[in-house]
């Protein structure tokens, strides 16, 4: 007798969490995407639910293979995040991308594929469920440039605390994310 026949959605909802690599306590991210979307939409929510501004240049690496954007001024073995769809990297739950952002300061992140649900047609995606302090601000120097800022802003004795808060232009909680700003944000 033959086996009845397994039909496979043609779409999920991939839900991942993303982390900043090398910053303690952690800064991190919960969301849901569709599996369908591209590398690309990735790229852009990872910007949104981290707090980033898509200023600078960025790539997902996964095992030797890298997606970004290319450019022809700098030929190189990078694919091309918009031609590839997040299923077609990622396949099953535990599957990891490494994805760096502002190759200046090197903001590694780890995402990893948490969990794969069937697709429904009422929940809006993309959407941020949860996440855990504030991303650090961009330019402020990578993780030893994020440490310094931390104590400067701290500390009104710490000989930068006043050029850092000017430089910043706005009030700093490292201990704060807003979650309905994310999804406002990734609504709009």
């Amino acid at each position: 007798m033959a086996k009845p026949a397994t039909t496979k959605s043609l779409r999920s909802i991939y839900q991942f969490k993303v982390t900043l690599s090398d910053i303690r306590p952690p800064v991190w991210r919960r969301f849901l995407i569709a599996s369908t979307d591209s590398l690309a939409d990735l790229h852009l929510v990872v910007q949104i639910v981290m707090g980033w501004t898509d200023s600078h240049l960025h790539e997902f690496v996964k095992g030797k293979e890298c997606y970004g954007v290319p450019d022809e001024d700098f030929p190189s073995d990078i694919h091309d995040e918009s031609k590839f769809r997040i299923d077609q990297v990622l396949k099953q739950e535990k599957d990891k991308l490494r994805y760096t952002y502002d190759f200046g300061d090197g903001w590694d992140h780890d995402i990893v594929l948490e969990k794969i649900l069937p697709f429904d047609t009422k929940t809006k995606l993309p959407a941020c469920l949860k996440g855990s302090r504030a991303c650090p601000p961009e330019d402020v120097g990578g993780t030893p440039g994020y440490e310094m800022f931390l104590e400067a802003i701290a500390d009104p004795d710490h000989p930068e605390h006043a050029e850092i808060l000017e430089w910043l232009g706005e009030p700093f909680d490292p201990e704060h994310f807003d979650l309905a700003e994310a999804n406002d944000l990734l609504q709009n």
